[in-house]
């Protein structure tokens, strides 16, 4: 991709309506110029059209390479399910596997992370939102629940680096999320917003654990919960003091950070105020995921092109596309993880 027609995309993702876009739509993107997309259930169907709605998004831009993103976990959380695509368990289950048989647990698990990606592979996603790297505690919102790998950070930042690791491998581009950590939000950020009264030092040691494992990992998307500890007015998403201070500083983490979405209840204001606090805070880009017309027309004139540093985290991250992928084998993965299970 040409550095300056990057140079002229928005800070912004956005979703869509259905299954095939619009003509509102496709003069829309190509105007505002989003420097990606999100898919949801609504927008599939059979894997042709996925395909195909996959590469009206990118020509409504413009570019043949703009990131395509899904939020494919397993369990609960996966738009892609059967007769078409595999249909992969929560993390839930693969850390309480680990409990018991470590070795077993891994090996699972790195099969059903490539038969994910060879299914984004096959539709040309390129971004999935996982690994999930909260931690599971007995408090935890149902919202994350088996979501949730385990309690211990240390199992937490195992498992997320396998997913990460073996999604690299592939030629897709994993988002760590929801950070600092969303483990001890009690709400559901979806419908309210979730207070969080850990001191830092606490935080630290626990919750920020697994994201200051895996603070080289290209993509993060932040939390919409307030640490009051660190910052008692603004949630995460909008929260220079936690995005400054803890994501890029006690983290470490310097890849491209992005929002989680904007719709959800958590966040209070408009939705174009929602957006400008969020990159106000430091945030590189805002995920609005609805494909509602008239909130993408609100928020869209709020979101400034990419920042230099933005743009810079990009290059970074892109070079994950620079290397060969991994060849995947999904009839024998798929076996091979079909005799794991019926032994564990």
């Amino acid at each position: 991709m040409s550095a300056n027609k990057l140079r002229n995309c928005k800070s912004l993702i956005l979703g869509c309506a259905g299954l095939q876009l619009s003509d509102a739509e496709i003069d829309f993107y190509a105007e505002q110029q989003p420097y990606g997309f999100i898919l949801f259930a609504r927008n599939v169907e059979t894997p042709d059209q996925v395909r195909h709605l996959v590469q009206q998004l990118r020509s409504s831009v413009g570019r043949p390479d703009a990131p395509v993103l899904i939020d494919q976990e397993g369990g609960r959380v996966q738009r892609l399910r059967s007769p078409h695509w595999f249909e992969a368990r929560p993390f839930g289950f693969f850390g309480t596997l680990y409990k018991t048989d470590p070795k077993v647990a891994r090996e699972a698990l790195a099969l059903t992370t490539r038969l994910i990606a060879a299914d984004l592979l096959a539709l040309g996603v390129t971004v999935d939102c996982t690994p999930c790297l909260d931690l599971s505690l007995p408090k935890t919102a149902a919202a994350i629940g088996d979501r949730a790998f385990a309690a211990d950070p240390t199992v937490v930042a195992e498992l997320g680096a396998l997913v990460a690791e073996e999604m690299i491998r592939a030629g897709i581009l994993p988002v760590i999320k929801h950070m600092p950590g969303h483990g001890r939000g009690t709400v559901d950020s979806h419908h309210e917003l979730p207070l969080v009264t850990a001191s830092r030092e606490a935080l630290g040691g626990t919750d920020f654990a697994p994201f200051k494992a895996l603070a080289h990992l290209p993509w993060g998307m932040t939390s919409h919960i307030v640490f009051d500890q660190i910052d008692p007015e603004f949630p995460a998403t909008q929260s220079a003091k936690v995005i400054e201070e803890i994501i890029r500083g006690d983290i470490g983490f310097d890849g491209l950070l992005l929002t989680d979405d904007l719709n959800m209840n958590a966040l209070s204001g408009t939705l174009a105020d929602r957006a400008a606090r969020a990159l106000q805070a430091g945030v590189d880009i805002v995920l609005h995921c609805s494909g509602k017309m008239p909130e993408m027309q609100e928020i869209a004139p709020v979101c400034s092109v990419l920042s230099e540093k933005a743009l810079s985290r990009i290059a970074a991250t892109n070079q994950v596309f620079d290397r060969p992928a991994q060849s995947l084998d999904p009839n024998a993965d798929l076996a091979r993880l079909s005799v794991l299970l019926a032994e564990s």
